[in-house]
């Protein structure tokens, strides 16, 4: 068995070892992809499609520089296109040598064109899985399992990855075996944090929690940075607790122009701006994929400077479609 992050004992021998103390873990987002994102490592991304995305994080990566990451995550789009970005226009700085994945679209507006230029032109290798698979291999390393067992099987996807199909002990009949996921990193963004890591998240919960306690590091971007003593004021809604976490980054608008509910909501202008570029890069024309990295991601410091490039009432107009729930 191959295995893409770490190892089941691997993860094990790290969580003994791990500081589990509740110590301030709040710090700059440029110092936490320095700190715990290093080549090569699986990267497991939170987030669903155009939701929650960690897309500050990404940026970030991306400003740094990292090569031939394994991107783990259920269902992604922005996410995973600004990763394929950062790949076709700076690939001597950023690869992706594979995904792991069930989904790799923009839902309402369309499938990615990265993606198919990177699939069609065999650049990156891809393993398949349904969305509950993928769920189900986070959920069996975040339970510190080598594998976990499922019904989800019988289709041509369990020929495109590493699951095993055996006959079950107890029943007699075909069950399909799911080796865990431990990504080496897990992303996310959320909308409350504490300084110690604990995290509260409104709406869809995703498999953050998940992606979370299976990852050896953990960095986490929210909208707001809020009092411990608020935080535990209301425990049964803290999602993440504080010992899955490693980074605290306040990022307000660290998910855009993904939705964040209670905050903003996705903003289809400037989707559609990303998603044009690629295409048309896709289709040989790579000036306006160029330019629109280089405005948006690597000549700003990060996040505070991406959003001031944006007209303000374009900012205000997501804001108000999405307004704050307390």
């Amino acid at each position: 068995m191959k295995w893409t992050g770490l190892s089941p004992e691997m993860a094990r021998e790290k969580l003994v070892n791990k500081e589990k103390h509740k110590i301030p873990k709040n710090m700059s987002l440029k110092e936490a992809v320095s700190k715990y994102v290093k080549d090569g490592d699986n990267i497991g991304i939170g987030g669903f499609v155009n939701s929650r995305q960690p897309v500050a994080i990404i940026h970030e990566i991306l400003r740094q520089g990292r090569k031939d990451l394994i991107l783990s995550f259920q269902s992604s789009g922005l996410a995973v296109e600004y990763f394929a970005a950062g790949m076709v226009i700076e690939e001597d700085k950023n690869s992706i040598a594979g995904l792991e994945f069930a989904y790799f679209a923009l839902e309402a507006f369309g499938i990615s064109p990265l993606f198919r230029y990177l699939a069609e032109n065999k650049k990156i290798k891809l393993e398949d899985w349904s969305n509950f698979n993928m769920s189900a291999r986070f959920k069996a390393a975040a339970m510190g399992l080598p594998f976990i067992p499922t019904s989800s099987g019988g289709s041509d996807v369990s020929g495109q990855n590493r699951s095993k199909t055996i006959e079950c002990p107890f029943t007699g009949k075909n069950i399909m075996l799911l080796p865990a996921s431990y990504p080496n990193v897990g992303i996310l963004h959320v909308q409350e944090a504490d300084l110690y890591g604990n995290c509260r998240i409104q709406g869809s919960a995703f498999t953050c929690p998940e992606i979370a306690l299976a990852s050896h590091y953990t960095i986490v971007t929210c909208e707001k940075l809020i009092e411990h003593e608020e935080m535990v004021k209301y425990p049964h809604q803290v999602n993440i607790p504080f010992f899955a976490v490693d980074a605290i980054c306040e990022v307000p608008m660290g998910g855009y122009p993904s939705n964040v509910y209670g905050h903003y909501y996705f903003d289809q202008d400037h989707i559609k701006e990303l998603l044009t570029s690629a295409d048309e890069f896709r289709r040989g024309n790579k000036e306006k994929l160029t330019n629109y990295y280089k405005k948006y991601i690597t000549e700003v410091e990060g996040t505070e400077g991406f959003i001031a490039k944006l007209p303000p009432e374009q900012v205000e107009k997501v804001k108000a479609d999405e307004p704050i729930k307390n």
